[in-house]
């Protein structure tokens, strides 16, 4: 039941619909269950748009929409009246590293009230409003360094700080930044402080990097209305394409990761090195154009271990642990550890298969049964758990019994992940299960990964392209703004969607969540797991590992304890198939295991803290295989079992 039957699958139904996400199939899906609306408030926003939860900017829409977000390389927010924005300064102390937002510039618009006009998943656009009549529109987008104000109506502005001009553009140092503000001629009075908005016209604030020219930044700075999102997968790589929209081909300004930097490709018209911003993401170096586009090694899904070389010994030892922990196995009732339990149990089919077990076929009955039970459409109607509903009023699915704020659609791809990869797994080579289960796996998927926004669904729930992962809060209520803690889970999400592709036959949703996973693995290298304390401005951090990613900090913690064990443990659940990714720098990982050990013996997560360690290398794997053996039932995590966790360190062994 590997991933080459998976997609073996996928070929063998050529003739089907190459798209199970499609407006009008989504909508019989969606109407087929019951409504539950949900309580969550945004700003006013378009009628009939789903609500951009788990969006970096979703503070800014959610609740009174007055918590600070972070396009990056600045911060933002609206306050009373106006809004403000600046650069915030990055410090290392205490557990973790800060960036919090900062009010270097307010501006005063003498607006009263916000709406929400558009969105995508890289920029946003609100309008200010004052006695219910829009006066401008306000775009933000996630790397650009610009704030952009369209004036719909002529109106004024108050600056919290004078500005004074230099060779025609608006000019102010504060607390050591320099921003710049490019309006019209005559916009900009006397005393620096008022600012006239011509109805029409655009006004542009922008922070200076280190090393660069107010002129030549000021002269590509385009507005930004809108990003393209758009992505490849071929060969050994995928690579994003972000395309900023200026309404013209004027260029405009793109900060760039230290990520992006490396694994750049040629994009139209780029230019770089106009100046540098050290930011909670590393250094960013500022170009001009309208495209960025970067690779990053491809990552295809993966649904069973390779037992081929375990020896004689190791396979009957293996049989009877299998035997056991099916003997063992239950399904939980919410919507987080019963796909947790769900993915467990799939993973004892795929290895009793292997293994040739009898048992196979009784637990084959059992997951089929309890997958037919959560793919009820109707189930909601007649019990209070092991079901799902949706939300009319926010656009999404929510798991009853929700876990973890997943009613507030906090951690669906962690949720729902589980559920799409044990679907795929059991249903494979079961045709009558997969047409079953596949109009709510459908929607679940929908949920998470639908490719344009609707109605229904945002476009992608959870996935930020610019940074290549995801976010975990809904409405991210947070002055922070949005975070992410399981980094592995958000991998295992795309490897479970797509093998669930794989077996529904839908090649485009497929080659997505190839593009996803990828990005998603690539990101938790290089932000949580393979975190790199040497590189500017974490010097001082003390830890390789990072347990929670906000956009203004980066914790060593988790949300439910500060053992180092936990921090790195919440990095490597549910560890599988796919979680190869963490392999390949084994002075990092012996490292991070000696760091997550320092507590004893058999701390939270010890199990798949010695998976992570046979990664390693040969003698890693027998070291941990040794001690996987004398771990206690009670040092496994809910989600995984002694067999899987022997069968995975002897795969590597």
């Amino acid at each position: 039941m590997g991933a080459a039957l998976l997609a073996g699958c996928a070929e063998a139904r050529d003739d089907a619909d190459s798209n199970v996400l499609s407006a009008d199939r989504l909508a019989a899906l969606v109407a087929a269950m019951p409504d539950r609306p949900s309580a969550l408030a945004t700003i006013p926003r378009p009628a009939g748009d789903a609500a951009p939860t788990n969006r970096w900017y979703s503070g800014m829409v959610f609740g009174d929409g007055m918590q600070p977000v972070f396009p990056m390389p600045m911060s933002f927010q609206l306050v009373p009246g106006g809004f403000a924005f600046g650069v915030p300064d990055v410090a290392v102390g205490g557990a973790g590293v800060v960036a919090p937002a900062v009010a270097d510039l307010t501006v005063v618009t003498q607006t009263d009230s916000v709406e929400l006009v558009r969105s995508d998943d890289v920029s946003v656009t609100v309008a200010l409003l004052a006695a219910g009549e829009p006066q401008g529109e306000l775009t933000i987008a996630r790397g650009s360094p610009i704030v952009s104000y369209h004036v719909l109506e002529d109106s004024e502005a108050t600056l919290s700080v004078p500005m004074s001009l230099e060779d025609g553009v608006a000019v102010a140092d504060i607390a050591g930044q320099r921003f710049a503000m490019v309006a019209g001629d005559g916009a900009l009075a006397s005393d620096g402080t008022t600012v006239s908005l011509d109805a029409g016209s655009t006004v542009r604030w922008i922070p200076i990097p280190e090393g660069g020219d107010v002129a030549e930044i000021s002269a590509v700075a385009g507005p930004v209305s809108s990003v393209t999102t758009s992505y490849e997968v071929s060969g050994d790589a995928t690579t994003t394409r972000l395309r900023y929209e200026t309404g013209s081909d004027a260029p405009t300004l793109i900060a760039l990761t230290p990520q992006q930097k490396a694994a750049l490709e040629e994009s139209d018209g780029m230019r770089c090195g106009l100046g540098e911003f050290t930011t909670l993401l590393g250094v960013l170096e500022l170009c001009s154009g309208s495209t960025l586009a970067w690779s990053t090694p491809r990552i295809d899904p993966a649904s069973e271990l390779d037992l081929a070389a375990i020896s004689d010994s190791e396979r009957e030892e293996l049989r009877a642990a299998v035997i056991d922990d099916i003997a063992a196995t239950t399904f939980a009732e919410d919507s987080y550890f019963g796909g947790k339990s769900l993915a467990r149990a799939a993973d004892l089919l795929v290895l009793a298969d292997q293994l040739a077990l009898p048992e196979a076929a009784a637990l084959r009955e059992r997951l089929s049964e309890e997958l037919r039970t959560w793919a009820d459409p109707t189930g909601c109607d007649t019990r209070a758990s092991k079901c799902f509903v949706y939300d009319s009023e926010t656009g999404g699915v929510v798991g009853q019994q929700p876990a973890f704020g997943s009613e507030d659609f906090n951690d669906h791809h962690f949720h729902y992940g589980y559920f799409l990869y044990a679907a795929a797994l059991v249903s494979a080579d079961d045709a009558a299960l997969r047409d079953d289960i596949a109009p709510v796996m459908t929607v679940l998927a929908a949920d998470l990964a639908s490719g344009a926004a609707s109605e229904f669904f945002p476009v992608r729930r959870t996935f930020d392209p610019y940074s290549g992962h995801s976010w975990a809060s809904g409405p991210a209520p947070f002055a922070d703004g949005n975070n992410q803690e399981s980094s592995s889970e958000a991998v295992a999400a795309w490897n479970g969607l797509g093998l669930w592709a794989d077996v529904a036959g839908d090649s485009a949703l497929a080659h997505q969540a190839t593009w996803m996973l990828s990005s998603e693995a690539a990101a938790a290298n290089a932000r949580w797991v393979g975190f790199d304390p040497g590189a500017a401005p974490y010097d001082d951090y003390g830890h390789d590992v990072v347990g929670i990613v906000w956009d203004g900090k980066l914790d060593y913690a988790t949300w439910f304890s500060a053992e180092p064990a936990a921090v790195l443990g919440i990095q490597l659940i549910p560890m599988g198939p796919v979680s190869g990714y963490l392999a390949g720098d084994p002075d990092r990982i012996r490292s991070n295991v000696a760091e997550a050990l320092e507590g004893g013996a058999a701390p939270q997560f010890a199990d798949l803290i010695l998976m992570y360690q046979s990664l390693a290398g040969p003698d890693d794997a027998v070291a941990a295989l040794e001690a996987a053996r004398a771990l206690p039932d009670a040092a496994i995590d809910d989600g995984n079992s002694r067999s899987h966790m022997l069968a995975f360190i002897m795969s590597l062994r």
